[in-house]
């Protein structure tokens, strides 16, 4: 029996990208071709870096977990938003949408903490390049990417366990094209400025803490790159630095102004374009950024290219 004003329905139902607009079969063909680009761009990045021996270092390895987060967010976004569009359908169930929220929170807080190791591994090795294969040594390494992932499932579990415990008021509608915490938290019946509060705290742990992380870094990095008197040497650090700094503000610039925004859950339309560019866009541009900036995968890349060519 249906209690209060909870619906006898447990699925939700997605009303995808700005629900109103005109023409949103373009901007969903847009997003498919997008995600075509970002899923080729990230798998040749991954085996590009597994294929050549000169990208077998911490540093690539870091950035194909990288890619593969990429992948995977992506991923857990684009192809239920794009099914339900051109079914017509636009349920989910609550396993479902609980499932979503498990992946896209894992990964999003997966990437804050890669992005904020790979900074430090930058940092050891520019300014400590004689100690760098002892600190960031291979299996560092893959502590780093183990602790990423692990750090990440955990903090979404419990947020994901959380928020959706909460009963549910009214008509399941979310104003969103894909399952996200603040557009359940809308639903409640009940009051949930406690678990608010938790989510500031862990937003500042997740995107605030790394990001001061990161600034610290590289102002050590950028200090010890004016010392440096190779022009060889400096151009080659500011061209790796640069590409991670290009990923890390389009990354963490529409993340903070979607948690901590003051009065951010209150504009729905603003919050689903940010998140767009945060789950969509930035899978697409990261594989682009570090390759087309980076001689070392420009170079694996046509190495790679000739074999095939020669091959045939």
């Amino acid at each position: 029996m249906d209690t209060g004003n909870e619906t006898l329905s447990t699925d939700f139902i997605l009303l995808g990208l700005f629900p109103g607009m005109k023409h949103v079969g373009i901007l969903v063909s847009m997003i498919l071709l997008i995600y075509t680009i970002a899923l080729t761009g990230n798998t040749a990045l991954i085996f590009l870096i597994w294929l050549d021996p000169h990208l077998h270092t911490s540093m690539y390895f870091l950035l194909s977990q990288l890619s593969l987060i990429d992948l995977a967010f992506i991923s857990s976004t684009v192809p239920k938003m794009a099914v339900n569009f051109f079914s017509g359908k636009k349920k989910i169930s609550l396993i479902g949408c609980g499932t979503q929220i498990f992946f896209t929170l894992t990964l999003g807080i997966a990437e804050c903490i890669l992005l904020t190791l790979m900074a430090y591994d930058r940092y050891v090795a520019i300014c400590h390049p004689l100690k760098y294969p002892i600190i960031i040594s291979p299996q560092v390494s893959q502590q780093m990417a183990i602790g990423s992932w692990v750090a990440g499932a955990l903090a979404s579990l419990v947020h994901t366990t959380y928020s959706m415990h909460f009963p549910l008021c009214g008509p399941r509608e979310l104003h969103h094209f894909f399952c996200e915490v603040k557009a359940i938290l809308k639903l409640s019946c009940e009051d949930i400025s406690a678990y608010e509060k938790g989510v500031v705290v862990t937003s500042i742990i997740v995107v605030l803490l790394p990001v001061s992380l990161i600034l610290a870094s590289y102002t050590l990095i950028f200090l010890a790159v004016l010392r440096m008197n190779s022009p060889e040497g400096r151009n080659k650090a500011l061209a790796t630095c640069s590409s991670h700094l290009t990923v890390v503000t389009f990354y963490y610039g529409p993340a903070m102004m979607i948690y901590m925004r003051p009065g951010s859950s209150h504009t729905p339309i603003l919050n689903q374009a940010l998140f767009m560019f945060d789950t969509i866009l930035t899978p697409m541009m990261n594989p682009l950024i570090y390759s087309l900036r980076n001689r070392e995968v420009v170079g694996a890349l046509r190495k790679v290219l000739k074999r095939c060519l020669i091959s045939k």
